[in-house]
């Protein structure tokens, strides 16, 4: 009996282990205590809090381990489920159900067979090849590193700011230190948010004419009247053009209209793009927004390999079209469906036809925003 209870375990591989795939993950080794788990993440953190990353960067969220909702060793050793941090999966052989992982760190590439593949990539800052982008000082904000590079850079200071209050005499206060957020969406307005926090004079540069793109214009309105009452200064309807370093060794951050604005550091908030190499590998159709084109099981056009989280395309609920939804709740919820369907269960849900609201947190307030009214009401002729 144990012989065949061996021969018919079934083998999971989960790609990603942050929001979707750290759900999936535990879901399905609730349902299956036999099925042999293995979850791979390209970097050194699984299953953490990424929505809380500008809120540690502003201190509210003191220490970094608030952020981690559970580490490696918990799933080993509550979840019998194997984890491997800094592993890539650079290739899937769908003919023959095998995935190659590299090692971030050694390079050193194996290969996995398995039964079922969950792809939980997520989706990368967009980091245009703009002039002067990769000086330092420039950050994005989307993984624990990030953020503990920005807070590591906040605390030393540049080299401008590190020496100013080390004179004597009437030299002996620290300037003011001033920070550029590029991009108006909820991670930007976060961040610019958590940064006056911190005592930052902050810029927030963007490229639209409102913040919060979702927004009907007049609802964005209260919303940048509100920041703007809060310390945070806008600069609408401008995009960047480059970057450089002044002479002093801070920044300039140079926008289209001419303008320049001086940071002591820059945050990097443009967006995000769903992350399709691997699936490209399988041959794995991709939608037309440009996210994995999924059923709503999860599954991929290849009926072996599911697919949740940032990088996947969804139905609008208001709207029936496909879209790209970039949060962790729905992308949970994608993850628990994906592990339901593995173990047998005809999971079907609503998902992923998500409705398109989502909060945003702005000095302590909780705000709600839905697709543009007036464009879904016409596309359903209410």
């Amino acid at each position: 009996m144990e012989a065949k209870s061996q021969s018919a375990r079934t083998k999971v591989v989960i790609v990603g282990g942050v929001a979707g795939g750290a759900s999936c993950a535990a879901r399905l080794r609730r349902l299956d205590e036999n099925a042999e788990i293995l979850m791979v993440e390209r970097g050194p953190y699984v299953s953490y809090a990424n929505c809380g990353l500008p809120y540690h960067v502003g201190g509210v969220i003191e220490k970094e381990s608030s952020l981690l909702v559970a580490t490696a060793d918990t799933f080993r050793r509550v979840f019998n489920i194997d984890v491997r941090t800094n592993c890539e999966a650079v290739w899937i052989s769908p003919d023959t159900k095998t995935i190659e992982l590299r090692h971030v760190e050694t390079g050193e590439v194996t290969s996995e067979s398995y039964d079922k593949l969950v792809l939980s990539p997520g989706a990368p800052s967009v980091r245009p090849p703009l002039p002067g982008i990769d000086l330092p000082g420039i950050f994005q904000v989307r993984t624990v590193p990030d953020a503990r590079a920005i807070r590591e850079w906040i605390e030393r200071g540049s080299l401008f700011l590190s020496g100013m209050d080390k004179y004597s005499g009437f030299q002996t206060v620290r300037p003011k230190t001033r920070a550029v957020v590029i991009g108006g969406g909820f991670i930007g307005l976060e961040t610019a948010e958590n940064l006056v926090h911190r005592g930052f004079d902050v810029t927030l540069v963007e490229m639209l004419d409102q913040v919060l793109a979702p927004l009907d214009q007049d609802m964005a309105r209260i919303v940048e009247n509100y920041v703007e009452r809060h310390g945070i200064r806008l600069a609408l309807n401008d995009g960047v053009a480059g970057f450089q370093q002044a002479a002093n060794g801070s920044l300039e951050v140079l926008t289209k209209s001419g303008k320049v604005h001086p940071a002591d550091i820059v945050i990097l908030a443009l967006g995000v793009r769903p992350e399709t190499a691997l699936a490209k590998t399988a041959g794995l159709a991709i939608g037309e927004r440009g996210g994995i084109r999924v059923d709503e099981q999860m599954r991929t056009s290849n009926p072996d390999i599911f697919a949740v989280g940032d990088a996947i395309e969804v139905r609008d609920f208001v709207t029936g079209e496909w879209s790209l939804i970039a949060l962790a709740g729905p992308a949970n919820r994608q993850g628990r469906i994906a592990a339901d369907v593995i173990a047998g269960r005809e999971s079907v849900s609503a998902a992923p036809r998500v409705p398109r609201s989502s909060g945003c947190s702005c000095r302590g307030r909780l705000g709600w925003c839905q697709r543009k009214d007036a464009q879904a009401a016409r596309r359903q002729r209410l």
